[in-house]
């Protein structure tokens, strides 16, 4: 008897996860039809940081397939976790935490992206570390737009300088901005379009930059407004951290 009803409330629990995913998704469809952009133009991540590995999973089935993680240890155990069942088999994992040096070789082993590379040490590490019989590393780099000295990120005027370092890594791919603006800075946004664009007339040999990683569950919309191509959703998703 305990067993079914354990079953019966966890179906109830992955129904209300699949509920509030729709419901994120659908959000961002209809943001991207507000800015006359196409919905394939956006791509949600699920950020799935303090979550267990079957609430992963059962979006997998939905076809969610990009889910963002900050804490290492915990994401490797969840890939690991994953990796064998079918409907896994197209995750892409997103680093989206801060990177101690120290922690690089196990993010260039096991995900896809990262998103908060920020200087070039890091940058360095990660391309030699990445294994050869993987694809480039897919990289973002984290830009500190609103220059807050508690935040993490390449200041705006360190950005040109690290470009040019970290697209000579064979290793890594390239791919765009990721940012987390402050949350009284109302024109962070446009500003970040605005340097992501300028970065892309200028580099022309860039062929992968594409990519605009800013908006999470309270500001997508605007996010979606000003450019960007992924937004990042945790809470609106999953519910509250654990």
């Amino acid at each position: 008897m305990t067993n079914s009803k354990n079953n019966i409330n966890k179906d109830i629990d992955d129904q209300s996860l699949i509920n509030d995913w729709q419901q994120v998704s659908k959000q961002v469809t209809q943001a991207c039809e507000q800015a006359s952009r196409p919905a394939e133009s956006v791509r949600l991540l699920a950020v799935s940081k303090t979550k267990p590995a079957d609430m992963v999973a059962t979006l997998a089935k939905q076809g969610q397939t990009h889910f963002g993680e900050n804490y290492l240890q915990e994401a490797i155990e969840k890939i690991d976790a994953l990796k064998d069942k079918p409907e896994c088999e197209n995750i892409v994992w997103h680093y989206i935490g801060s990177i101690q040096r120290n922690k690089t070789r196990d993010i260039a082993e096991h995900f896809d992206w990262v998103q908060t590379v920020e200087r070039d040490i890091i940058a360095k590490r990660l391309n030699d570390q990445r294994p050869a019989e993987m694809s480039p590393l897919n990289i973002l780099i984290q830009l500190n737009i609103d220059n807050e000295a508690s935040k993490s990120g390449c200041l705006p005027e360190q950005l040109p300088e690290l470009i040019n370092t970290i697209k000579e890594y064979e290793r890594l791919q390239l791919r765009g901005l990721m940012i987390i603006p402050a949350k009284a800075d109302t024109d962070a946004f446009a500003r970040t379009k605005q340097v992501f664009d300028d970065i892309k007339h200028r580099h022309p040999e860039l062929s992968g930059w594409d990519t605009l990683s800013m908006g999470m569950s309270g500001d997508m919309t605007e996010a979606i407004a000003n450019g960007a191509t992924i937004v990042r959703v945790g809470t609106a998703i999953f519910g509250a951290r654990e």
